[in-house]
């Protein structure tokens, strides 16, 4: 079951998280945009404006004495305000009929005074009264050296006021017009990521609460190459794994089902054939019966073993120990075993000692689970060739023995629990199929890994590298623990 994203918008939690803060960012970004603007233009606009002001009550000045001296006296000024309008107006803004409302807020000739040479006003009062005709600046004007009046003008700072309305009420009004637009973009932003992200998300929580509840099938479209479809991937992998843990599960207990049926099977027939008097009740059946039992508990011995190892709580003591010394013992003790199945025996260790750290009780169980294997399945006259050889820091174990050899796509299971290559349950050829489980549990404990391909030899070569130990005890003997596992 694959899910596919649903194209349908829909308003969530996100989408409305993402709004606020998409707008706050964006609303935050503009007023700290507009506050330094504004900040870094007041100290250079203040400069522009004294500079200006200057230069027009300059040359303001220089047309009052130019009409003084046409005129003669300030009485044409006196009576018509009118008159004094105009001349301001065509100084300030040069070829221009009118200034209009906005450049009257900037300069207007009411921001100038004019007094004759004996410091009475001609024209021009202050619209806060006479008390402020000390702040402001003045400049004479002369005519052939003679100081024929002075005229006074507001310095840049009294008109930063009236500036700073002007300039405020514009940036009021452009500030909400950039606020009002980021709203729209970040609602358009806001929606479009929501629904992006929701509609892939949305399908990623469907399939997640299905893979709590026990549906293993679930698969999520990947598409793109961005985290959430790494997500999708990795959502895809664990579903896989959960499924291929509960098949292996089931036919685990399939199959440890079936191992114990069997000889419990066996068990029951031959106790109702005593009970019915259809078989005697002598030493020999009940040895038979014995033989089964040992079975079961081989077979719960083998289990419990690997639930063990699963759990990483196998019971092993470590020591440093002669690697050579406790194969070559395994070996030899094995010799009339082999002899009995028709297999000779080539043994290839070319460095003595092989310092490892091991548990000698383990390592032997292991060189038993590999001779069980090897006389199970090899035909006779067979060879089994066993070397051992050093690496750059490990020790390299070969097993190798001859046919019958196993098929190259069947390598890779031998060591699942309850696996047969000949694919039947006949227990008396293949044994529990727990053998190489449990081989490779005990490899793993001691750092080794075990590694199955074709022999050379037609059958089956095992290849363990063990870690080699930079331990060597002064006094270290041979003899291993009495008694054996057999698998």
């Amino acid at each position: 079951m694959v899910f596919r994203r649903s194209f349908s918008p829909t308003f969530s939690r996100l989408g409305i998280r993402l709004f606020v803060i998409i707008l706050t960012v964006n609303v935050a970004i503009a007023g700290l945009v507009f506050v330094a603007i504004s900040r870094s233009l007041d100290k250079g606009f203040i400069e522009y404006l004294d500079h200006t002001q200057t230069r027009r009550a300059e040359a303001l000045a220089e047309e009052l004495a130019d009409e003084w001296e046409l005129r003669g006296d300030w009485q044409w000024l006196r009576t018509s305000s009118r008159a004094w309008h105009h001349l301001v107006r065509r100084q300030l803004w040069p070829g221009r009929s009118h200034s209009g409302p906005q450049m009257d807020q900037l300069s207007s000739p009411r921001d100038f005074v004019l007094h004759d040479a004996n410091g009475l006003p001609v024209v021009g009062v202050p619209p806060s009264g006479k008390q402020s005709l000390a702040e402001l600046r003045w400049i004479d004007i002369k005519n052939q050296g003679q100081l024929i009046g002075t005229l006074g003008y507001r310095p840049p700072q009294q008109l930063m006021a009236r500036v700073d309305r002007l300039f405020l009420s514009r940036q009021r009004r452009n500030l909400a017009t950039i606020v009002a637009a980021l709203g729209l973009a970040s609602l358009l932003l806001a929606g479009g990521l929501s629904w992006w992200l929701g509609r892939r998300t949305r399908s990623m929580a469907l399939a997640t609460r299905g893979l709590t509840q026990g549906d293993y099938s679930i698969r999520l479209a990947e598409q793109g190459r961005d985290e959430l479809s790494s997500l999708a991937q990795d959502f895809n992998v664990l579903a896989a794994t959960l499924e291929a843990n509960r098949k292996a599960r089931n036919r685990w207990v399939s199959d440890i089902a079936h191992e114990l049926r069997t000889p419990l099977a066996v068990l029951r027939g031959e106790i109702e054939a005593m009970q019915d008097g259809v078989r005697p009740l002598n030493l020999d059946n009940l040895t038979s019966l014995a033989q089964e039992v040992a079975q079961l508990e081989r077979l719960v011995t083998d289990l419990r073993l690997l639930s063990q190892s699963d759990d990483g709580a196998l019971e092993i003591q470590l020591a440093t120990l002669d690697l050579a010394a406790s194969l070559e013992a395994r070996l030899e003790e094995a010799s009339g075993w082999l002899t009995d199945q028709q297999i000779q025996l080539d043994t290839r260790i070319e460095h003595k000692p092989a310092w490892v750290r091991g548990d000698s009780q383990r390592l032997r169980q292991l060189w038993t689970i590999l001779l069980d294997n090897t006389c199970s399945y090899t035909k006779p006259p067979g060879l089994l060739r066993v070397s051992l050889k050093a690496g750059d820091d490990n020790w390299l174990l070969s097993w190798e023995d001859s046919a019958p050899g196993v098929p190259s796509d069947e390598l890779s299971r031998l060591t699942e629990r309850l696996y047969r290559v000949e694919g039947s349950r006949n227990r008396a050829s293949g044994g529990s199929g727990l053998g190489l489980s449990i081989a490779q549990a005990l490899a793993r404990a001691h750092g080794a890994e075990m590694q199955p391909d074709a022999s050379p030899l037609g059958g089956l070569r095992w290849t363990l590298s063990f870690p080699a130990s930079s331990e060597s005890p002064s006094n270290f003997s041979t003899e291993t623990p009495p008694g054996e596992h057999n698998s």
